[in-house]
C-alpha cells in the first residue's frame, strides 16, 4: 500500500479514500502550502448532497491521527478539511452533476468566455443554455442556437456564478 517512492500527495490521497467512502464523500483537490512557520495542508472534499462540518471535522480527526502515527510530516503542519467554496472552480464530472441548474461562468481553452444555466451533465460534456440576447435581434432567434453542449476537455474554468436577486 504505502511505499518510499510515494509523494506525500499519494500518501494523503490512500489515507483519504477510505474516509471519504463512509461519509459517500469524494476528493477533489490536496493543497499544500510551505510557509516560514508551518506547512498548510488543505484538503478539498464534497458529496453529492453537500459536505457537513460535521463531516469534515471527522475526516480531519481520522486523518491527522493517522498522520501522526505514521509520521507523514517531520515538521509542523496546519490540516484542513472543507468543502470547496464557491470562488474554487468545478473540476470534476460529479461536481457539474450536483450543480445542475445553477449558473456558470466558463473559460473555454479557446479564451471564449460563456455564461449560461447549466441543464445536463455526463462524464464528457456538458450542456448550458445560454441567456436570450438582451437586445431584440433584427431576424428571430433559434432557441437551438442559445443550447451549447461543451466537452469538460475544452474547459479551462468554471465557477457557479452568485445571484442577490
Amino acid at each position: 500500500m504505502y511505499s518510499l517512492y510515494m509523494t506525500v500527495k499519494e500518501h494523503l490521497e490512500v489515507l483519504l479514500a477510505p474516509l471519504l467512502e463512509d461519509g459517500d464523500c469524494f476528493l477533489i483537490d490536496i493543497v499544500m502550502k510551505p510557509s516560514k512557520a508551518s506547512q498548510k495542508v488543505t484538503i478539498l472534499v464534497d458529496s453529492d448532497e453537500g459536505i457537513t462540518i460535521q463531516q469534515c471535522t471527522s475526516i480531519s480527526r481520522r486523518l491527522a491521527k493517522q498522520l501522526e502515527e505514521l509520521e507523514i510530516f517531520t515538521d509542523a503542519y496546519t490540516l484542513e478539511v472543507s468543502s470547496p467554496g464557491l470562488d474554487q472552480p468545478l473540476v470534476l464530472p460529479r461536481q457539474y452533476k450536483k450543480n445542475i441548474g445553477r449558473n456558470l461562468k466558463i473559460t473555454l481553452k479557446t479564451g471564449e468566455v460563456l455564461q449560461g444555466n447549466l441543464t445536463d451533465a455526463s462524464d464528457e460534456n456538458i450542456t448550458i443554455q445560454l441567456p436570450a440576447p438582451k437586445k431584440k435581434p433584427k431576424t428571430p432567434v433559434d432557441e437551438a442556437s442559445l443550447v451549447r453542449t461543451i466537452g469538460l476537455d475544452e474547459i479551462s474554468k468554471a465557477l457557479i456564478e452568485i445571484s442577490f436577486k
